[in-house]
């Protein structure tokens, strides 16, 4: 479904991602792990578009995608829910998620049901302003709104950070959900063992670098992951 070869990305002087290949397989749930600044984010922004590369090449469904207007690649169905999740503070949840849908034009109500059932706080709470929304419940409407778009590949950029241990476990839960519904996750997790525990695939970047590469069950029981990123 999608593939990437070769890709090298400065910031500056300063090379973020060093030559790195991998793909996803279509219906799979793939993560990449590592310590911060292993280059992680640099390579979702960069399939999204967000940052152009030095070299490589990344190709979705056949095309060739590098270095594609942001619009664009959300157009062939691939979305970013961000770190930090950046929703609209002064927008009701409602007019969140229809920003979601930018570029859609046809009927969004299906859509909204069906992220209103994996989230009912939302729903309730879909006349409420985004920043009055707890943390949990802002990364909720994060991921809602990226389903918005109908995307093939949703990438998630630290989903779990800075939320309580009950919420991490109802996000991780609701990924799992997405992905039964037909949605390829490549997910960024510094929660290493929650996120090599729905993984099909995953890799692990140090320094710009994939490292180490395997299924999530295999990475899982690494005593060399253990001990560097599961604190075992």
């Amino acid at each position: 479904m999608f593939e990437i070869k070769g890709l090298s990305v400065n910031y500056g002087g300063i090379e973020a991602v060093r030559d790195i290949s991998f793909s996803v397989e279509e219906g799979s749930i793939v993560t990449l792990i590592g310590a911060n600044g292993a280059g992680k984010s640099t390579t979702l922004r960069t399939i999204a578009g967000l940052v152009k590369p030095r070299t490589g090449k990344i190709t979705f469904l056949g095309e060739d995608i590098t270095g594609k207007d942001p619009s664009y690649i959300v157009g062939k169905g691939i979305t970013l829910v961000p770190e930090g999740r950046r929703i609209f503070p002064d927008l009701t949840v409602l007019e969140n998620l229809k920003i979601g849908a930018y570029l859609r034009s046809d009927d969004l109500s299906d859509d909204l049901e069906w992220v209103f059932s994996l989230f009912p706080r939302l729903k309730e709470r879909s006349w409420q302003y985004g920043g009055t929304l707890s943390g949990g419940e802002q990364q909720m409407l994060a991921v809602a709104r990226a389903l918005m778009s109908k995307p093939k590949l949703m990438m998630m950029d630290e989903p779990s950070l800075g939320l309580a241990p009950l919420i991490v476990k109802d996000i991780f839960s609701i990924i799992r959900e997405i992905n039964k519904n037909g949605v390829t996750i490549l997910l960024i997790e510094q929660n290493a063992n929650m996120a090599l525990q729905i993984a099909d695939m995953a890799y692990v970047m140090e320094t710009g670098m994939i490292m180490m590469s395997g299924k999530g069950s295999d990475l899982l029981d690494d005593e060399r992951v253990k001990k560097a990123y599961l604190g075992t």
